[in-house]
């Protein structure tokens, strides 16, 4: 699980001891909560914050950065001198851990990575440039250490060196960022081939996957019965297989492309992907990497998550990690929207606790900020959806005269 993520250029927060950014409320046992709903005006930076995780997983698993896309605030002239820091505090094999690095346009200025047994801070490694000191829990590490200093340059983090040494401590939170952390954004990308060849995948693993798909296609009501997914490039010594969601079943193939092709009721007439409504590809785009994450116990971050889905619809995705009948691993489900309706009720239940939301606003100097509904200490009846459209938490558009502009007046 995420507990907390900070990125920035404005100070270093390799010192602090509290970075909690996603935590349950007190009294509550979980390491943090299973469900973080972000919302912010446009423009506001919520997408900017994913932007900075993926560029921070896509340094750790094995991509050299020196600098570029690393994130300058640029309405300030003098941010670019500093080093952009980033920092997230995880759970993971159900240890907690705080991972950050600080890089600038010259490479990697500092790096580190400490652990929380018994809650005290313990270091697993602090690097500073090409300097590297293990701390106490990493003494196995030093038979390693030669092999460590060969690989460590001003571009590579060393946290990414576990795709190529089993570097004990580090492996945690490396599989974290390497396979447990799942980036979405829900956009025209599922009109392309990569949703026909992750669908096509997800029912080639599993015959089981098919059935849950077709389940979840048809609660939500799109009106698809079949799904039908054929391999559109064959492989040397192997028929070209059809795949159904009734009936998925399969051979070893050389990561084939594929084809989706769909049954409405009773109809004999196929649809292509492209006839399918927006709503429905997002919903069949996003399903194998929610039933993944939800059977592996992975953190699944979506950007929009609400784009051409129906409030109803969002609602019920939100609560399939809400509820520890579906989400018995403890995945972890955090998303932009600006959907307000899952901040009250829907059918009779609340969307999101108090605790599992979140802003995003833009201070006098242009720069985004992140806060907590908690933080202004919301009664546990009060409508927070009435409330925050009337501007009480921020993080909404400030609007000028529509009339006025379009009149040119």
């Amino acid at each position: 699980m995420l507990r907390s993520f900070r990125l920035g250029n404005h100070r270093s927060f390799r010192d602090e001891q509290e970075l909690l950014l996603m935590p349950a409320m007190p009294g509550d046992e979980r390491g943090a909560v299973p469900v973080a709903a972000i919302y912010g005006a446009n423009a506001s930076g919520k997408s900017n914050l994913l932007d900075g995780l993926i560029y921070m997983a896509a340094a750790v698993v094995g991509l050299r950065i020196v600098g570029n896309g690393r994130g300058v605030f640029r309405l300030d002239p003098e941010a670019a001198e500093r080093p952009t820091t980033f920092v997230v505090e995880i759970v993971a094999d159900g240890g907690r851990y705080t991972y950050g690095f600080s890089v600038d346009d010259d490479g990697i200025e500092d790096e580190w990575l400490y652990a929380y047994p018994a809650k005290r801070r313990r270091v697993v490694f602090e690097r500073s440039r090409d300097e590297l000191k293990f701390g106490s829990t990493s003494s196995d590490l030093r038979g390693k250490f030669a092999a460590l200093e060969e690989l460590v340059r001003g571009d590579v983090l060393i946290l990414s060196l576990c795709s190529e040494l089993e570097l004990g401590p580090l492996m945690p939170a490396y599989r974290w960022f390497e396979q447990w952390l799942r980036i979405v954004r829900v956009d025209s990308a599922w009109a392309s081939g990569e949703l026909a060849n992750g669908v096509g995948e997800f029912l080639r693993r599993d015959a089981r996957n098919g059935r849950r798909l077709l389940s979840l296609l048809a609660a939500a009501d799109v009106g698809i019965t079949d799904v039908i997914a054929e391999s559109i490039e064959e492989p040397v010594e192997h028929r070209r297989p059809q795949f159904t969601a009734r009936r998925a079943a399969g051979v070893g193939l050389h990561r084939p492309r594929w084809r989706l092709t769909f049954r409405h009721s009773d109809a004999d007439a196929a649809f292509e992907l492209r006839d399918e409504s927006a709503g429905t590809r997002n919903w069949l785009g996003l399903l194998p990497t929610v039933l993944d994450v939800l059977d592996e116990g992975w953190v699944l971050v979506i950007d929009e998550i609400d784009a051409s889905l129906h409030p109803m619809l969002t609602a019920e995705l939100v609560g399939l990690f809400q509820s520890e009948e579906t989400n018995p691993h403890g995945a972890q489900l955090i998303f932009t929207t600006h959907d307000t309706s899952l901040l009250g009720t829907m059918l009779g239940d609340n969307v999101l606790d108090r605790d599992q939301i979140w802003f995003v606003d833009k201070n006098a100097e242009g720069a985004s900020e992140l806060y907590p509904l908690t933080d202004f200490k919301p009664r546990k009846d009060q409508n927070t959806e009435r409330r925050y459209l009337a501007g009480s938490y921020g993080a909404v558009p400030v609007l000028g005269d529509f009339t006025e502009a379009v009149l040119g007046r």
